[in-house]
């Protein structure tokens, strides 16, 4: 028979509202070390979808400042937001480039001469 776990799931249930998410600072509130956090997280999938809520509430949270920044008028925030969020539309410093009708491009290799080469080596 195993050893009695130390911790429960509720344990981190309870650690994880405006933790971001992030494994420390539940491990911190729980009184753990980060692996034991990390097995526990693994382990029950009730912590492990709390801890994916926190994490995309966190996102929702940093994206919603982010995008005050770009309403404010921040040229960086703005450009930053255009070549993540607006791809689609063509804000994108990436550009793909295709052959012919949008096929593959077509690489060939040439060979100069050298015009000045003599016949010595």
């Amino acid at each position: 028979m195993g050893k009695p776990e130390q911790y429960t799931a509720k344990d981190f249930l309870d650690a994880i509202p405006g933790s971001g998410g992030i494994i420390t600072t539940i491990a911190r509130r729980v009184g753990c070390a980060w692996h034991t956090a990390a097995k526990y997280i693994d382990k029950y999938v009730t912590v492990r979808r709390a801890v994916d809520d926190e994490h995309e509430t966190m996102l929702d949270i940093v994206e919603g400042a982010a995008f005050k920044q770009a309403r404010d008028g921040d040229g960086p925030m703005i450009r930053y937001i255009l070549s993540t969020k607006g791809k689609e539309r063509g804000y994108t410093e990436r550009h793909e480039v295709t052959g012919d009708r949008g096929g593959p491009v077509e690489v060939i290799w040439v060979r100069d001469k050298p015009e000045n080469q003599t016949g010595s080596s």
